[in-house]
């Protein structure tokens, strides 16, 4: 077959002639349509996955997995001591947090109680927190039948100063008030009896608690008290045994 080259227009620089019948923005149809269904192939092939050969990656893959299967777990045997000690530990409970906060309490104001001699007193008054404002070193409120019961019971038990056997948070950490103190005693399994012994905590009524002095041939016996008839001040009376609610018998 003879090519046959054409060349249209002059060769003096001018706009070469365009042939008759053609114009230069149209294409054939069939070219275009052509050139597009050439190029959705390449964009089809270049998406398959360089893996297409699916047959080998199933088998490969379950290989792996059976290999993994059969593997096992070795511990060492420090492991299982320190798994022991950990469980074997205990966390404080609420409980003992409140009994720690109140012996933290009782310490600090044991070493922050400085005494102050009240002045003349009736005889026999020997409680040593009288006209002190707020709690009293045994942490009760000072001048209250209940404080002074308790200087009481320190004393009878050689206790006139800090360290105290006693205070409100062994003594009677439930409740303050002197119509708790039954309870009290009876759930720390000291001994409430009907019959007065000197040294006993005499519990009467209008919630008032006083320290028996004296035990006479009659049953009945010498109290003595504070705050009661008078405002934060010591007394002394004699109580028939049957007006006597329950004898509270000294702490051990």
């Amino acid at each position: 077959m003879v090519n046959i080259h054409k060349t249209f227009g002059s060769t003096n620089g001018s706009t070469p002639a365009v042939p008759a019948g053609k114009n230069p923005a149209s294409k054939n149809p069939a070219s275009v349509l052509l050139t597009m269904t050439a190029i959705g192939g390449m964009f089809v092939v270049f998406g398959l996955p360089a893996y297409a050969d699916t047959g080998d990656t199933v088998t490969e893959t379950t290989a792996v997995i059976s290999e993994r299967d059969t593997q096992t777990l070795s511990v060492s045997a420090r492991v299982a001591p320190l798994a022991t000690i950990r469980d074997a530990s205990t966390a404080t409970t609420p409980e003992e947090l409140v009994a720690i906060r109140a012996e933290a309490a009782r310490v600090a104001a044991n070493a922050s109680y400085t005494y102050r001699d009240p002045g003349p007193r009736q005889a026999g008054d020997d409680y040593p927190f009288r006209g002190m404002g707020g709690l009293s070193p045994l942490r009760y409120y000072a001048g209250e039948c209940v404080d002074f019961v308790a200087w009481r019971l320190n004393r009878d038990a050689g206790f006139t100063g800090a360290p105290w056997a006693w205070t409100w948070s062994n003594l009677t950490p439930g409740g303050g008030s002197a119509v708790s103190w039954r309870s009290q005693w009876e759930s720390h399994g000291w001994p409430v009896s009907g019959t007065p012994v000197a040294g006993a905590v005499a519990l009467t009524d209008y919630d008032h608690v006083a320290y028996v002095k004296e035990v006479y041939g009659d049953g009945s016996v010498l109290v003595e008290e504070y705050n009661y008839g008078n405002y934060h001040s010591y007394g002394q009376r004699v109580l028939s045994a049957g007006s006597v609610l329950a004898f509270l018998y000294p702490p051990s």
